[in-house]
């Protein structure tokens, strides 16, 4: 069985299309969310119905997301691959009303299996360069980061 093949369709059918009559060809009855910083089910173990739940949530404010493999590597019953990502933001995000940008971001993810089906991820995605792409709240933080006036935060020690 070719892990990395299964994925790249797992990605495409849900994350990309939102198939959820097809999350049960891909994920076990149990799915953790080992680490996944910014996701509202790190730390938590899904039901098939849970990740359901969590595909439809996680895709409702960009609907039209879609998520292409740049690099998979494989060993045993892991699976890492760095992606990219891309949708527009067309619903509501907590503190964020709903924007049409287009957005982008990066990440990668390491996917355990079972046999043929996932168990579970842990995740790193750059979900600062998504927040920064859809609110000024991006320019506040530039401006703290990077003041205007001589190189010094309001906060910084003279």
């Amino acid at each position: 069985m070719d892990r990395s093949a299964i994925l790249t369709q797992f990605l495409a059918d849900i994350w990309s299309a939102g198939r959820v009559d097809k999350v049960s060809d891909y994920i076990a009855p149990r799915y953790t969310v080992h680490h996944d910083p910014g996701d509202p089910w790190d730390g938590k173990t899904l039901t098939r119905d849970g990740f359901c739940d969590r595909l439809v949530t996680s895709r409702a404010a960009a609907p039209d997301q879609v998520f292409v493999p740049r690099r998979m590597i494989a060993q045993a019953d892991t699976v890492v691959v760095l992606w990219d990502g891309s949708g527009t933001h067309l619903g509501d995000l907590p503190g964020l009303p709903t924007t049409g940008r287009s957005i982008t971001m990066s990440g990668m993810t390491m996917y355990d299996f079972d046999g043929v089906f996932l168990t579970g991820h842990w995740q790193i995605a750059d979900r600062l360069s998504v927040w920064q792409q859809l609110a000024a709240w991006g320019q506040t933080i530039k401006t703290v980061l990077f003041p205007p006036f001589g190189g010094q935060s309001p906060n910084t020690p003279h």
